[in-house]
């Protein structure tokens, strides 16, 4: 079904309460990528432009999880003002009589940014009392928040329940992307499935698998279904509880005919944070005192071969350790083989997470046709899931 956005409703002279993901990664109290303050531009500025009192809502944890209640929204907000080049103005809460009183004096194509939602129990447990403290700053709702869809928390599904409440720019591009390339993909589709843990990406690998021509599988989790294949795999990630599932996955590709493509030689190294000697081996010949960290050359050339006529391509998790620059080969070289496919008029969209973060290290991120802003949603909605976020919005 079709979500109402900020493009179907009359925004002038109205308190329009937005959902933002301002959660920015953190270093010493300054901003270290603000990546997603750029992404939530095209909104906020549709709607001051508009003559809108804009009200900006946002979590904000930083990169290392500290406690959210000693982060505060001052850089965030100083770094926005500079980016929109108009006033940002910044309270100490998110609700209370001090920031109604701050909205009440808001004239259209003011901006205001509420302190950290996090600051208040109440937004994690979408508390009833506190979305409705909330949604009593605006007269209309707007969620842009994607990277956050995937939780039902205050601010994005509980505010819903008082306010209108419709998508901005980013939320509405991120859904009919990708949403169109589950749905109606230009073939040949493939998914490439990287990450550390089996259990995080299983439900995807079942939800894609009928629906790709193709179903990459590189990364640590390739080593507990090279195991459940009947792989030894030495010292490498194996994913224990999820071993019978893996199994039980390959056996069904294999019967329905579905393609499902592994690794076949692996770069293996006695220690992946502190390497003494690495070297590249066949699948079947991983050593007992080893661990893989990466695809090797063959593989690199296989799934290169699978990429270079794709027309949609999605990719979620690296193929290695690729922090580690010894260890960087096959995600670079993945990455470099979809730019070069993306360039050439393939769908090729990151889904956010390690990837983004990969193809942002290899400067390879304006390369692609998208890069989602969000990690754990863009899992969840290539599961098949109904995001809490996406579920609130009004229908067109």
């Amino acid at each position: 079904m079709a979500k109402k956005t900020v493009q179907d409703i009359e925004v002038n002279g109205r308190r329009v309460l937005v959902r933002v993901d301002f959660n920015v990664p953190m270093e010493n109290g300054a901003i270290s990528d603000d990546t997603r303050i750029r992404a939530a531009l095209p909104t906020i500025r549709l709607l001051a432009e508009g003559g809108a009192k804009v009200i900006l809502m946002s979590h904000l944890e930083g990169k290392d999880k500290v406690d959210p209640k000693t982060m505060t929204m001052d850089a965030v907000a100083a770094r926005l003002q500079e980016l929109l080049d108009r006033p940002v103005q910044k309270v100490n809460d998110s609700i209370g009589p001090e920031v109604e009183a701050a909205v009440q004096s808001l004239v259209p194509g003011q901006v205001l940014l509420l302190e950290n939602t996090r600051h208040h129990a109440g937004e994690k447990k979408n508390d009833p009392e506190y979305a409705a403290a909330l949604a009593k700053l605006g007269d209309v709702f707007v969620d842009d928040a994607f990277g956050t869809a995937h939780r039902a928390h205050a601010s994005n599904v509980g505010v819903a329940d008082h306010l209108e409440a419709v998508s901005g720019l980013l939320m509405q591009k991120e859904l009919e992307i990708l949403g169109g390339a589950l749905d109606e993909p230009k073939r040949p589709f493939v998914a490439i499935l990287g990450g550390a843990k089996v259990k995080d990406k299983i439900k995807v690998i079942e939800n894609l698998l009928p629906k790709v021509d193709t179903l990459i599988i590189g990364g640590g989790m390739a080593y507990t279904f090279l195991k459940a294949m009947g792989h030894e795999i030495g010292k490498s990630l194996l994913d224990e509880s999820f071993l019978a599932r893996a199994g039980e996955v390959a056996q069904v590709a294999k019967e329905n005919g579905w393609k499902l493509a592994l690794p076949v030689d692996v770069v293996v190294t006695d220690h992946f944070r502190e390497p003494t000697m690495k070297k590249t081996v066949s699948i079947s010949e991983i050593p007992a005192d080893l661990e893989g960290v990466d695809i090797g050359p063959e593989t690199i050339a296989r799934f290169q071969e699978i990429l270079k006529d794709a027309k949609t391509v999605v990719w979620n998790g690296p193929m290695g350790v690729f922090e580690t620059p010894d260890f960087a080969v096959g995600t670079r070289a993945i990455g470099e083989a979809l730019a070069g496919i993306a360039q050439n008029g393939a769908n090729v969209i990151i889904g956010g997470g390690d990837s983004a973060a990969a193809v942002e290290q290899f400067d390879l991120a304006d390369q692609m046709t998208h890069i989602s802003t969000g990690g754990g949603a863009s899992l969840e909605f290539l599961e098949g899931k109904e995001l809490p976020g996406v579920a609130a919005l009004s229908d067109k």
